[in-house]
């Protein structure tokens, strides 16, 4: 390994450790609020927690997922399975130009609930991943992601969730492709951060 590697691999590593230090204080998200219009229904934390653990929904998360005719265990599966993700190179991938791009895309759907604008939803997003690979020890899952989220209410934008989800068939495409292909890339260097 050349010396600008190791140079760029100890820079990374530096400030992955500074911001977990930071952001161990930060404010975690306790609330999720589905904005449709005008339009706002707000979900705890803990009630959409307690469906990743139980598999059981109630009040108006089970509400929701009757409505929307979902499987509960299905979600639960989903919000517990785990992605492992190198620190390092999870924090070269987000501030990669690919990077860039997938984490905008992303602050379309999700963004803290008075603040849209990428200048702060962008660092939101990187926090909420970084402090979710510290605290799983280098593997993280949506609600590792929802606890670390630096901000008391986190927004999801229904219809930018609707234009999303319309264009992959499953969720694991979507998760599939955004994290292997530009992550192969970075392994293999073809990526600049």
């Amino acid at each position: 390994m050349n010396s600008k590697k190791i140079i760029t691999n100890i820079l990374f590593i530096n400030i992955a450790s500074t911001a977990a230090i930071f952001l161990s204080t930060a404010k975690a998200a306790e609330e999720i609020a589905f904005v449709n219009g005008a339009l706002i229904r707000t979900i705890s934390i803990k009630s959409i927690e307690n469906l990743s653990k139980t598999g059981k929904a109630t009040g108006l998360l089970k509400d929701i997922i009757n409505f929307s005719n979902q499987n509960p265990q299905e979600l639960a599966n989903l919000l517990n399975q785990q992605f492992e993700m190198p620190l390092v190179l999870t924090s070269r991938l987000m501030n990669s130009s690919i990077g860039n791009v997938i984490i905008k895309r992303i602050t379309k759907v999700i963004h803290p609930i008075k603040v849209p604008d990428t200048s702060v939803s962008v660092p939101a997003i990187r926090a909420g991943v970084i402090k979710g690979l510290v605290k799983g020890e280098g593997k993280i899952n949506l609600i590792g992601f929802l606890k670390a989220y630096p901000n008391k209410v986190m927004a999801v934008n229904i219809p930018a969730l609707t234009k999303v989800t319309n264009k992959v068939d499953t969720i694991n495409d979507l998760v599939k492709f955004f994290s292997d292909s530009p992550l192969e890339g970075l392994k293999k260097g073809n990526v600049k951060p």
